[in-house]
């Protein structure tokens, strides 16, 4: 028989696949003898079968629950439902960390009779109708679905009735009168009573649990962080503890370091006489953690002492919440902490040199999705800031959007194209589709740990939280700071690592990478065996991701070399030319313009391999469409402009992107492939003799069937040799082709016989492969993301069941015709971590991608190989 539930002292951290992090990490502590409350664990498969059978709470589960609840009373010496109550929290636990997207329930077994009876046993009845107001309105807003602002309405009137501004101002009559009103308000909002049966709580509490894996907000986050549905969660309930007996209790979160910047330093907020949620909902302005030194110095010792140990067990930077209960300390939760970029390869450098990790385990630890934001504009220094508040700097980096005050307004806006920040008196999990969309965030309310914090550092954007002069009024659509006002769409900066906000458009500069991030990338370089290349078309491009550690390029894309002004001309005289002879008159006015650009490319890439592909446009992106440019066109070629007008639209095709283009072009004017062959080589022996190492690729783009390879490949290795003739000296080249036709995937080993080398064209392979235009996709991929039709953009993440099915179906027919023929990508999924390790999985050789993610390119291929080492 399958084991539904595990006791905290079963279980260990290798089991968060089937315990969640939360109920794996407690076992831990608790074999580390950390002061853990006692408790059990409904396993993840549990979720799972309960969801499968449609939330149906089986007999097995039931009669397991009411034997762990024996078992948790008699290590507790307590009784659940009895005159010294047993009270316990029931708290969600994925496998994966996702804060803030479950929800929790806290003094579970509370109700009219036993929280008389926890008022008699600890002689408080403050904080006993304190606990049982608590849990009446997370019962009702968990299980029941009250939203929380109805009982928060009531709780203002009793304070503003009693003329107190903390809650903490309260006494025992009044958190009785409190109690009473939200047990009326469920009795109003559902016909019900408030349930009184505490092992009915605690069924009705698992259950809702269990549901809220498929709540929206959960579902959502999971998307945005490619976490699987099929994990589930398991559930934990452990004995409680109080932060909220009085001045000597508290409650708060901490982190082992900084999560903003790295450092070495204890990081958190702690209340007292509180419970957890007050800290993290920002109802109360926490303190510094550091501040505990002074208010209970041997606690403030011992979690020093915890956080040391349980960092050098975990080899991670831990994020832990604790309480403290009459000067006692327990650990209630630990795991590693989100961090920004920035921090995340602080600590691993930190750590190796501690001696806590070693290279390989360092490089582990950091997210490669994230790192982008250190590669990002930053404000100025020398920026003259219009400041209109400061908060605290909640989550580093910067922003410039225009205001919105809704998640709802943030998604519309950010799809009409528009730059937007989040303005809001204080965030909470319905708004992450927000916060997703938002350039930055910016709250009135909270601290360093609320929702808004947490959130924008995982997810890598700036936030400035806890702007406590900051007036939000979300409902008509407008802030005040003192006498100053902004609305929607006003223009606003923030910078999250001084929690500076600014009125307007503050100038932004370019990102540095730091030492550190130097040193981690020296490690990827010692641990990947995957060579990281860029797509870059012009030299100063090519330089730029050289400076990033590209080993040279996989994709230079020459029809990007043809925009500027003096040569668009020239490129249109060529597509319009009446004959092969105006053809190449127009070619030859192309060819020191290429032939320019490639040497200063072959210079930027001096000594690595540059990947040059032919002439790939749609033509109608270079042709005129207005008439008066169609005027200045015909004067220039010397034409009739009605004669002119009539080629421009005899050349429109309904469909460019599967039209005239590619190796289709060159096969009908095979001029063009010579010219282009001509200016590479041309460029190769320039650059040969002013000792730069040269090693020019050429690749012929969209070839579907192996008589377009051999004919454009007999062509181009004429001109090749005019040129070494002509030049008096050669170069090594290879000549290759895109792979991004499905048929070129089915005859690759045909296509492997003529070809040097296969490089990956995923965009356009992605968009064949499903039938999915890249311009259109975004009508219609939302709704089949959220349908689960699809589990990510395939534009984005490489779909490894359709597209990788075609991608390692080439490589296998190719290498089987030549072994040792070098395979690598160029599309967008070059740069994405989890299409890495795909393809360093089907052993390419190389993958390319756009020049400032390059850097991170480089570390998801080292840990690539690092993992598979392990393995």
């Amino acid at each position: 028989m399958t084991k539904l539930i595990y006791d905290f002292a079963e279980g260990d951290a290798s089991q968060k696949a089937l315990l969640g992090g939360k109920g794996a990490n407690l076992s831990e502590m608790m074999k580390l003898g950390i002061p853990v409350p006692p408790g059990f664990t409904i396993t993840t498969q549990t979720c799972n079968q309960y969801l499968e059978l449609g939330k149906k709470f089986t007999d097995e589960l039931w009669d397991e629950t009411k034997a762990h609840i024996i078992s948790l009373e008699k290590q507790t010496n307590k009784t659940f439902g009895g005159a010294d109550p047993l009270l316990v929290s029931v708290r969600s636990g994925a496998p994966v960390s996702m804060p803030g997207m479950m929800d929790t329930i806290l003094n579970l077994g509370l109700n009219d009779q036993t929280v008389e009876a926890l008022a008699k046993k600890t002689n408080n009845p403050r904080f006993a109708y304190d606990s049982y107001r608590r849990f009446i309105q997370m019962f009702a807003n968990v299980v029941l679905e009250i939203e929380h602002h109805h009982f928060e309405q009531i709780l203002r009137d009793i304070k503003s009735q009693k003329g107190v501004r903390e809650d903490t101002d309260l006494d025992a009559e009044d958190w009785r009168e409190v109690a009473l009103l939200y047990k009326k308000l469920v009795q109003d909002f559902k016909n019900i009573e408030f349930p009184q049966d505490p092992m009915h709580q605690l069924k009705y509490a698992i259950e809702a649990v269990f549901s809220s894996w498929l709540n929206p907000r959960a579902i959502k986050y999971r998307q945005i962080y490619n976490i699987s549905d099929s994990m589930g969660t398991a559930v934990n309930v452990q004995a409680m503890v109080f932060g909220n007996t009085g001045e000597r209790s508290g409650t708060g979160v901490l982190f082992t370091r900084n999560p903003s910047t790295g450092t070495k330093e204890l990081f958190g907020e702690f209340l007292l006489n509180a419970q957890g949620e007050d800290v993290v909902a920002g109802i109360r302005t926490p303190r510094s953690i550091n501040e505990l030194q002074n208010t209970m110095p041997q606690v403030h010792d011992q979690i020093l002492h915890l956080t040391q140990k349980l960092e050098a067990h975990f080899h991670d930077m831990q994020d832990i919440e604790f309480t403290i209960e009459d000067e006692r300390l327990y650990v209630l939760q630990t795991r590693s902490g989100k961090r920004s970029a920035a921090a995340s390869i602080k600590i691993a450098v930190d750590m190796e040199r501690e001696n806590v990790l070693d290279k390989e385990e360092a490089l582990l630890r950091i997210d490669p999705h994230g790192l982008d934001q250190l590669l990002h504009p930053r404000i100025a220094d020398d920026q003259v800031k219009d400041v209109l508040t400061t908060g605290l700097p909640a989550s580093p980096g910067a922003a410039v959007g225009q205001v919105v005050f809704s998640s709802a307004r943030a998604e519309v806006m950010a799809d009409g194209g528009k730059s937007v920040i989040l303005v809001r008196h204080e965030t909470s999990p319905e708004d992450i589709n927000g916060m997703n969309v938002a350039k930055g965030i910016l709250t009135a309310c909270g601290g360093m740990t609320s929702h808004a914090a947490v959130v924008a550092r995982g997810m890598g954007k700036p936030c400035v939280s806890g702007a406590n002069d900051l007036t939000v009024d979300t409902e008509n659509a407008v802030a005040h700071v003192g006498e100053v006002t902004f609305r929607e769409g006003d223009w606003i900066s923030l910078d999250g690592g001084t929690g500076e906000v600014m009125r307007g458009q503050c100038e932004m500069i370019p990102a540095e990478i730091s030492t550190d991030f130097e040193v981690v990338l020296d490690w990827a370089q010692e641990c990947s065996c995957l060579t990281v290349r860029t797509n870059a078309d012009t030299p100063g491009d090519a330089q730029k991701a050289r400076s990033f550690g590209a080993q040279g390029i996989g994709l230079c894309r020459t029809e990007h070399m043809f925009f500027e002004d003096d040569r668009i001309g020239a490129m249109r005289e060529m597509i319009l030319a009446q004959d092969e002879q105006q053809r190449k008159q127009a070619l030859e006015k192309l060819l020191p313009f290429q032939q320019s650009d490639f040497e200063g490319i072959f210079e930027a890439m001096d000594g690595y391999p540059v990947n040059i592909r032919l002439l790939d446009p749609p033509l109608h992106e270079f042709l005129p469409h207005k008439d008066e440019d169609i005027q200045a066109l015909a004067q220039r070629i010397g034409t009739e402009f009605e004669t002119l007008k009539q080629h421009v639209l005899s050349l429109h095709e309904v469909n460019p992107m599967l039209g005239h283009r590619g190796c289709r072009l060159m096969v009908s004017y095979p001029e063009i492939a010579r010219m282009q062959t001509r200016a590479i080589m041309q460029a190769a022996c320039v650059m040969k003799r002013k000792g730069v190492v040269v090693l020019p690729e050429i690749m012929i783009p969209l070839v579907g069937v192996v008589e377009e390879l051999k004919f454009l490949r007999s062509e181009m290795e004429l001109v090749i040799q005019e040129v070494f003739a002509t030049q008096d000296m050669t170069v090594p080249f290879k000549i290759g082709t895109m792979i991004e036709v499905p048929r070129a995937c089915i005859v690759a080993d045909e296509i492997a016989a003529v070809a040097d080398y296969f490089s990956f064209g995923t965009n356009d392979l992605t968009q064949m492969t499903y039938g999915y235009s890249r311009d259109d996709v975004g009508k219609f991929l939302p709704e089949y993301l959220n349908k689960k039709f699809v589990q990510k953009d395939p534009f984005q993440v490489l779909d490894r069941e359709g597209v990788g099915r075609m991608v390692s179906i080439a490589v296998g027919k190719g290498r089987k015709v030549k072994p040792q023929i070098k395979i690598g990508i160029c599309g967008e999924h070059g740069g994405d971590p989890d299409s890495i390790e795909f393809f360093f999985q089907q052993n390419f050789d190389y993958i390319s991608c756009s020049p400032y993610r390059v850097p991170v390119a480089r570390i998801a291929a080292a840990q690539s190989y690092i993992r598979k080492k392990g393995n």
